[in-house]
């Protein structure tokens, strides 16, 4: 397990602006905050809670755990700085109450659990020179302090647990429920799975040319016609189709049957799967086609979904609890912005 000491891992951008949600997070490595500037100092205040104050900082840790990249690419995105920002904020203000909870619980950390996160925080760095540059450079090379902030990512971890991590189970049973009262969710249409090689004459073609391109048609059809395996006809795509899928040896993936073309849905009536189609005219172009897979409209089996299902439920159920404990613990919280 690692540790930070704001717990922020990846928060959903598109949560940033509701005040009533409170971002997904896991515990991560406490990511190094930039150099900072003469605008914008370290110990600048941004907001007090409950006359704890939190700094720029402080703020400026939590914008690069959520984009770790920065460093890497300069900086933060300017399109997106102004919601990494208000998304860094929200969520530092959250573990700040969170960790204020705790202590209002006198939650404690056993020394032996918190012994195993330090050391586990030291492994992410290769020298033991470049953890005392990082104690320097973070925490004016004060280690109490910096057992003090592991100490406090540990709080914020157990209280989460407590209040989201345990609530959040969601069962087989829930998960069958859920399937089976929404089966419009689960519904597919028909859809076919093919392979193309198709012949393409220029845009205002002269009828010389459109000529050719019908001849170019006639001499593959009979080579297409001779694959006998998936591979043989994509080979051949590469090497004579004039459309995009060629790099993919005509590969499609599957089509629902309404988005297909008059001409390519009736040609497909009459195969079977591995046939290959005759010349299909669309336009002034000419298609081939293998018929892979054609498979009928219906219900998506629960056991196809079940997995997929069950985390989506989960993660549901754990960002509607952590915004009902965000707003629980700000209701009654003197939050000031400074």
């Amino acid at each position: 397990m690692k540790f930070r000491f704001s717990i922020c891992g990846v928060l959903l951008l598109d949560m940033m602006a509701a005040g009533a949600q409170v971002a997904s997070h896991a515990p991560t490595v406490f990511p190094q905050a930039p150099a900072q500037t003469q605008s914008a100092p370290a110990g600048k205040p941004v907001v007090r809670i409950n006359g704890t104050v939190l700094t720029e900082g402080d703020l400026q840790r939590e914008e690069y755990a959520i984009f770790p990249y920065a460093r890497q690419h300069g900086g933060m995105p300017k399109e997106m700085e102004p919601q990494i920002r208000d998304g860094a904020l929200k969520m530092m203000i959250f573990e700040e109450l969170v960790y204020q909870e705790a202590q209002r619980r006198k939650m404690t950390i056993a020394p032996a659990k918190l012994q195993t996160a330090e050391a586990q925080f030291r492994k992410q760095f290769p020298t033991p020179e470049q953890f005392n540059a990082f104690l320097l450079s973070d925490f004016h090379g004060s280690h109490p302090l910096l057992t003090e902030k592991i100490r406090r990512s540990l709080l914020i971890d157990a209280l989460l647990k407590i209040e989201v991590d345990s609530k959040s189970t969601v069962t087989p049973a829930e998960v069958r429920a859920y399937y089976d009262k929404n089966p419009a969710r689960f519904e597919h249409p028909e859809t076919i799975t093919f392979q193309s090689i198709s012949i393409l004459p220029p845009n205002n073609a002269t009828p010389a040319q459109l000529k050719e391109a019908r001849a170019r048609a006639d001499k593959a059809l009979p080579q297409a016609k001779a694959a006998k395996t998936s591979e043989q006809f994509g080979l051949l795509a590469e090497k004579i189709s004039d459309d995009d899928y060629r790099v993919m040896m005509g590969q499609h993936k599957p089509v629902p049957a309404s988005d297909l073309p008059p001409q390519v849905k009736a040609a497909l009536a009459t195969m079977k799967l591995g046939d290959i189609s005759g010349l299909i005219q669309i336009d002034q172009a000419y298609t081939i086609l293998h018929l892979q897979e054609h498979a009928p409209s219906g219900i998506t089996k629960f056991a196809e979904v079940q997995e997929k299902l069950s985390k989506e439920l989960h993660d549901t159920k754990t960002n509607q609890l952590r915004s009902a404990l965000g707003q629980k613990l700000k209701k009654d919280a003197r939050i000031e912005m400074m």
